[in-house]
């Protein structure tokens, strides 16, 4: 087993030449017989398994510890186990040409990786997997760096390759140096196909934590997550920003795409289907021609594009967030409801990738990510200034305070704030009262943003060490913008010397707050 210590990844481009590509190409596709022969036999034993009268008798237990013994002898007695099924892909290595492309401990890995699909699969976690074909199978990793693949004096080294990486001369603040200083864990190949050209990249698994490029703050900040915007609640400002606002996914140009793919495949394979268009039960369609593999292509280069501006967005608001603070307060949310009820908007910009991302990095800048039950706080049915539970429609983005004093707030920011102020389980109302005066002015704030330009707008702290934007005014009421920001910075600057606020813990130990500066 490996260390459990911390880990990051640096990935970079090789220099290959045509002949290495011809060889990592070879080396690829006999990962892919390892890694569908494992997966086979894996399946075989999974379904072995589940048709024993043992299986039967084991899932009618109650579940507990006598259950989960009786699962373990069963896994043990048809040899359901990385260990037995490792044996297995070696006797296959070892009786073909595998034995001259991957080492024992590739081999290994491959294993490791078609088992953990399938016992995924088993705790019904995971659908089937699926067998890869051929070229669908770009990646391959050691699991260690001292023998087979492995990385030295800043080139892979694999069996007669030696491939040096290509640094990015972009890199003025030394992050790929610091990084290459790190003991290396293990290595990763991987190709990518982009447009036409295959590209061949390293990454690197290295040990400890990944040198900081960006500032970090130390208080707490809460997240309200919708299908289309995020808004973001500190203790120094707020924002109701876009979700993934670069990301446009061209509809029209894949239906067209798809439409095309699929009279080609009509053409190609008439026996696949009924006189009404239906597909005949059982039947496949095997013939792929040319057209339809150049249509399959272009379809894949937009979904590439499309992913890799996805994951840039996401990296670039978690670093935003976490410039605000490391303790981060959301409300814990099913994604899958979010695919149901706003599938095209959780398609574009995915939620749960970008939580994914935010709890990783969150973790390695030392702070957490507290996820709040949603069915025993309700943030956006709360109002803290009578303390009672209010529903509302989803199309009211508007919340209205009870107590006939307080201003209207927008409905994401307000949750937001709340979520600031919780714990797990529930809401501290005590910590909420007392932190309105300053956050009100921060949300209105927030509000009078929202209809200006996305360049610039964002929080008080900058989220990287280089490059600041600043956002303009509206011109529809700039003198009350003017003043809301006026008034927000005084009073928060005015909290901030304070720094006296008292809060509640989540234990119910009442404390100064840990989150203002100075305390």
């Amino acid at each position: 087993m490996r260390a459990k210590s911390p880990s990051f990844i640096a990935e970079f481009p090789l220099r290959t030449t045509p002949s290495d590509e011809r060889a990592m190409r070879v080396r690829l596709d006999a990962a892919r017989n390892i890694y569908n022969a494992a997966l086979g036999e894996a399946l075989r034993r999974l379904d072995l398994m589940r048709q024993s009268r043992a299986s039967q008798a084991a899932r009618a237990m109650p579940k507990g510890k006598d259950r989960t013994d009786a699962f373990r002898a069963m896994a043990r007695q048809f040899g359901f186990s990385r260990i037995d099924l490792n044996k297995f892909t070696k006797t296959c290595r070892n009786g073909c040409w595998i034995k001259d492309h991957l080492g024992s401990q590739e081999c290994q890995a491959i294993t490791y990786r078609a088992f953990g699909a399938v016992e995924q699969f088993s705790f019904r976690k995971r659908g089937r997997p699926r067998f890869r074909g051929k070229a669908f199978f770009n990646s391959v990793e050691n699991q260690c760096n001292t023998q087979g693949l492995r990385f030295k004096d800043e080139a892979v080294t694999w069996v007669d390759l030696n491939i040096p990486i290509m640094r990015d001369p972009r890199d003025t603040d030394s992050y790929q140096d610091e990084a290459l200083t790190r003991r290396v864990k293990y290595s990763r190949i991987v190709r990518r196909t982009l447009g036409k050209r295959e590209r061949w990249y390293v990454q690197l698994v290295l040990e400890g934590l990944a040198p900081k490029r960006r500032l970090v703050g130390s208080g707490a900040v809460g997240l309200d997550i919708g299908p289309s915007t995020i808004a973001v609640v500190s203790d120094a400002d707020a924002a109701l920003l876009d979700f993934c606002p670069s990301v446009e996914h061209p509809w029209g140009e894949l239906r067209k795409v798809e439409r095309a793919m699929d009279r080609s495949r009509r053409a190609t394979n008439p026996d696949a289907f009924n006189i009404d268009g239906t597909w005949k039960r059982g039947a496949r369609a095997t013939v792929r021609s040319r057209r339809y593999q150049q249509l399959a292509m272009k379809r894949r280069e937009r979904e590439r594009r499309l992913s890799s501006e996805r994951k840039r967005s996401h990296g670039e608001l978690v670093n935003r967030i976490l410039g605000q603070g490391v303790d981060v307060h959301l409300e814990k949310l099913s994604y899958r409801s979010f695919q149901g009820a706003f599938g095209r908007s959780t398609k574009v910009r995915a939620p749960g990738a970008f939580v994914a991302t935010l709890a990783r990095k969150v973790e390695a800048a030392g702070g957490g990510l507290i996820e709040i039950k949603t069915h025993k706080t309700a943030l956006s049915q709360f109002d803290h200034t009578t303390g009672e539970f209010i529903k509302k429609p989803l199309n009211q983005r508007t919340h209205y305070f009870r107590d006939g004093v307080t201003a209207p707030v927008q409905r994401d920011l307000y949750s937001a704030f709340l979520a600031r102020n919780c714990g797990p389980e529930c809401l501290d109302i005590r910590q909420a009262l007392s932190a309105w005066p300053t956050a009100e002015p921060l949300l209105r704030r927030a509000m009078s943003r929202a209809n200006q330009s996305a360049s610039g707008q964002g929080f008080g702290l900058p989220h990287a060490l280089r490059h600041v934007g600043a956002d303009r005014l509206s011109q529809v009421d700039g003198r009350s913008d003017e003043a809301g920001d006026a008034v927000a910075q005084a009073r928060a600057s005015e909290s901030l010397i304070k720094g006296t606020t008292k809060t509640t813990h989540l234990f119910g130990e009442v404390e100064p707050d840990p989150y203002a500066p100075n305390s």
